[in-house]
Formats: C-alpha cells, sequence, structure tokens
C-alpha cells in the first residue's frame, strides 16, 4: 500500500505574480495571482501554462502550481 494520497484526493492550486527580484522569495505588492482549485493536475497545467505565457516577457513573473490534500481525503 502506498502512503501518497492518490490522485482524486487532491487539490491543485495556482499562486505566484511579479517577484521583486530573482530569488522569487517576495511579491511586488498587488502583484498576486492565484486560481483554483482544479480536480486534477492535467487541468491545472493547462491553465498555468495559459496563463504564465501571457506574462513570458515579464523576466520575473513566476507562477508555481500547488498540490495539496483534499480536506477530508475524498475524492470529488
Amino acid at each position: 500500500m502506498s502512503d501518497s494520497p492518490s490522485p482524486t484526493a487532491q487539490l491543485h492550486f495556482i499562486w505566484g505574480g511579479v517577484f521583486t527580484d530573482a530569488t522569487f522569495t517576495a511579491l511586488e505588492p498587488g502583484t498576486e495571482e492565484a486560481y483554483g482549485p482544479y480536480h486534477d493536475a492535467r487541468t491545472a497545467d493547462r491553465i498555468w501554462n495559459e496563463k504564465a505565457r501571457r506574462n513570458i516577457d515579464i523576466a520575473n513573473h513566476r507562477l508555481f502550481v500547488i498540490t495539496v490534500p483534499r480536506p477530508g481525503g475524498k475524492a470529488a
């Protein structure tokens, strides 16, 4: 039996924005972005790709896909 949660027991969010420098530790105020939740990684990755491409010319713009356990661990 695996210790990792099943893919359906997870939620996926996209988070990021324009960071203050190349260490990517602090966001510039007012540039925060958050999307989701998404119920599968494929959808989250597709949306991440679409959103990230829109700001590809901004060097300090980054978006990340964050995966978290679904509350209660149940599938949708």
